[in-house]
């Protein structure tokens, strides 16, 4: 009980905050740049050289090919979860425990091609609306609460947001502790999947990279139905069907780097 009278009244003050109204895209992305801030503050930034090199220049690419015209940044953390993510407004991160698992740098392009295509396709936005027109008792649900003024809640970079409040708590909820929606899903592997093949990179590895990903696994994954991402067996038959496509995209790049440098 005493975890649901302080919720309330967090998102009581976000609301306030946003004068009752959904954030615009430029309050979310500067809700965004602000917990970004504070994640870049508490994180262990990567000093390996060689994987920073693949990042910055994977994400420059995936940028340009996007044609969006964000503040782009990108980061490598260490951290030992297989993970990457781009918030609204175009602030990435990639996780270290990913490397190793995608083997190639073509493999890093169509995953920072996803994420990226979450923020271009502006789902974060569509997944914090959903945050703030769910009930109370469904963010609680959702393991959020904000005891003292500091942010509590299930994952792992969310928890690192400790000293965000009001709307950009608000948003470290609702980006880090909600997932996107199956649509939104395959949207951003379609999209990625194009983003890279623009960038220069062979489009094919994004197939492989997800068989890469069920052996991370063990090869255990919840069904489809009950998941909001589709079944990796889904996303690389989707794959397959957009690869022609893309193929042809990929083929009128004027550069290609095909699968890139080995991760070693």
């Amino acid at each position: 009980m005493k975890y649901f009278l302080l919720l309330a009244l967090f998102l009581l003050h976000s609301c306030a905050t946003l004068g009752g109204k959904e954030p615009s895209e430029a309050e979310l992305n500067a809700q965004a740049a602000k917990a970004y801030e504070e994640v870049k503050s508490k994180s262990k930034i990567s000093t390996n050289a060689e994987w920073t090199a693949m990042v910055q220049r994977v994400a420059q690419r995936i940028a340009r090919a996007s044609g969006e015209n964000f503040q782009w940044e990108a980061i490598l953390i260490e951290n030992p979860e297989p993970n990457a993510w781009c918030m609204p407004g175009g602030k990435m991160a990639v996780h270290t425990g990913i490397m190793p698992v995608l083997q190639t740098e073509g493999a890093l392009a169509a995953v920072m091609g996803h994420e990226v295509a979450h923020a271009t396709k502006r789902h974060g936005q569509k997944r914090y609306a959903r945050a703030m027109q769910g009930n109370l008792l469904g963010v609680i649900v959702a393991g959020a609460s904000v005891v003292g003024g500091q942010l509590l809640c299930k994952s792992s970079q969310c928890r690192l947001l400790t000293g965000l409040g009001g709307a950009a708590a608000g948003f470290a909820v609702a980006f880090f502790d909600r997932k996107f929606s199956r649509e939104d899903e395959t949207e951003a592997d379609q999209a990625g999947q194009i983003y890279m093949a623009k960038a220069g990179y062979d489009p094919a590895e994004s197939i492989v990279l997800w068989e890469r990903m069920g052996a991370a696994k063990g090869g255990k994954s919840a069904p489809e139905w009950l998941s909001t991402h589709p079944s990796d067996e889904r996303r690389r038959s989707n794959l397959r069907n957009w690869l022609p496509s893309t193929q042809e995209i990929y083929n009128q790049s004027p550069q290609k780097f095909g699968l890139g440098e080995n991760i070693r």
